[in-house]
């Protein structure tokens, strides 16, 4: 901290003091968790005149975590007034907040303007809200916010499942149980599995394999009834399971379970504890297990790389890079998505943009959908809109499904800092590729309400009326709660909608 305040001085002496680059920067190591001082960084954040929303929304994220609510939901406040658009990073902490202090209006209004917003379809909110709802008691609300999804993950559906089991529904529980699996072609079929008269330990490992959180946990407590032992890649798939799902006791409980049987955890098994660990908030157990292990490959190197950026120990992460090729081993596709993430979070441009580069440069490891969304997501969050537009140009000889998504999220970067003349161009072209999807006529009015164009934003709603384009409907008043940590983790997130950010990936091969 004594060498970050004297770089301060010098910021101050060449007047960057109030430069948005240098400000993300001198904050996001501020914040750093096992680095910085959140005190320092709180009295920077007081004297800077226009906060960008990345500093808000580490400011928001630092207050939860502190469990200063009042004052995280008082910064949300104050991010609106001052004509900020929160994104998909900003609701999740908030809406935690509002859980913790139990002010229902206050989440009904926050619903409201996620709406507003364009937001009401992004995955990462709409389980947040789900969740929400769930731990307030309001069946209700989050059936409806369900229903409402437009794809359902798999963490939509264990919400639902565990919303109506805190909820004491349990009927309701297993009717949607039942309607997952009648939806889906990946689960197993346990009726037949029940009638099979001798089961093997290859018959409970698919079984196992093929099951949500709740039936995994529950077939694991039938084979130590009926004294079936466990081998290593059962524990392993269970272990996967709880980190889906961000079931930490559940995960604890096997984790004890390896150490009385005497499980060998080698490179395998350590990997899967280190990404349960990490993504059910346990980084520092992560860590532990981490150095203890005798082997490491690049996945248990990836694993808890990816676990210290989402843990937002981003300095660490980028230290574990460099000292992961010192020791000889190569990174993979899979470790640059968590490099880039990292800087992402942290909003290190030009690390991001050394990395990015250094991929086919260096690693001769061609970059594709996953990083380059995350490289693109970092240029959005500092606003450097025209660099990510040139590099969405050099991918213009790819399929709509890679270059629709890009743009879409561009065009959400377009809406939060006030380019309309891009966002004009760029809701024209994608228009011509997806002119009937809601979502992006929706951004293209928020972009015009932000300038206050009211005529154009009419203009745009009556455009959608005359294509036949429905907006899903939303809400003016509800009660809300958030989802927890463990509700975004699992591989990378899904890019089918506008403006969705790129998650960290699941480093199990």
């Amino acid at each position: 901290m004594s060498q970050l305040k004297q770089i301060q001085a010098h910021v101050f002496c060449i007047g960057l003091q109030q430069d948005r680059d240098t400000l993300n920067k001198l904050m996001a190591f501020s914040m750093d968790s096992s680095l910085g001082d959140f005190n320092y960084a709180n009295r920077i954040f007081n004297h800077i005149h226009d906060p960008s929303l990345f500093i808000y929304n580490l400011m928001i994220k630092a207050f939860v975590k502190r469990g200063s609510f009042c004052s995280a939901i008082s910064l949300f406040h104050q991010l609106r007034e001052h004509g900020v658009w929160p994104d998909n990073y900003t609701y999740p902490y908030v809406l935690k907040g509002i859980v913790c202090t139990r002010e229902v209006r206050k989440g009904e209004n926050i619903h409201a303007f996620v709406v507003k917003t364009g937001l009401e379809f992004d995955p990462y909110v709409c389980n947040s809200l789900m969740d929400m709802y769930a731990k307030l008691g309001l069946v209700e609300e989050f059936c409806q916010v369900f229903e409402e999804i437009p794809e359902r993950d798999s963490v939509s559906w264990n919400i639902m499942i565990s919303g109506y089991v805190k909820c004491r529904r349990f009927q309701e529980a297993i009717d949607v149980h039942r309607r997952m699996r009648m939806e889906s072609n990946k689960k197993p079929n346990l009726e037949i599995f029940d009638a099979m008269t001798m089961k093997n330990v290859n018959c409970w490992t698919n079984m196992v394999t093929g099951s949500v959180i709740c039936e995994a946990i529950a077939l694991f407590g039938e084979m130590q009834i009926r004294g079936v032992k466990l081998d290593k890649f059962i524990v392993v798939t269970l272990l996967t399971s709880c980190a889906q799902s961000g079931a930490p006791e559940q995960g604890k409980w096997i984790h004890n379970y390896i150490d009385e049987n005497r499980i060998t955890v080698d490179v395998v098994v350590g990997t899967a504890l280190i990404e349960m660990y990490a993504k059910c908030g346990c980084i520092e157990i992560s860590l532990e297990i981490f150095h203890g292990l005798k082997e490491k490959d690049t996945a248990s190197w990836t694993s808890i790389i990816c676990g210290l950026a989402m843990n937002g120990r981003t300095s660490e992460a980028l230290e574990l890079f460099e000292a992961m090729q010192t020791c000889g081993l190569k990174p993979d596709d899979v470790t640059f998505i968590a490099v880039l993430s990292a800087c992402s979070h942290a909003g290190l441009v030009e690390e991001g943009r050394k990395l990015f580069h250094s991929m086919s440069s260096i690693y001769h490891i061609e970059p594709n959908l996953e990083h380059y969304g995350c490289f693109i997501d970092l240029l959005n969050q500092a606003g450097l809109l025209q660099e990510a537009k040139e590099l969405v140009k050099k991918l213009l000889d790819q399929k709509d499904e890679v270059i629709v998504p890009l743009n879409g999220a561009l065009l959400s970067a377009c809406r939060i800092y006030g380019n309309i003349d891009m966002g004009e161009r760029l809701a024209t072209m994608l228009a011509k590729v997806k002119s009937s999807d809601s979502s992006l006529h929706s951004l293209l009015a928020s972009i015009y309400a932000s300038a206050d164009r009211w005529k154009d934003v009419r203009k745009v709603r009556s455009n959608m009326k005359n294509l036949g384009i429905k907006k899903v409907p939303g809400y003016s008043a509800i009660g809300i709660e958030v989802y927890g940590k463990g509700g975004n983790s699992g591989g990378v997130g899904n890019l089918s909608h506008f403006g969705t950010k790129i998650a960290l990936p699941t480093p199990h091969r």
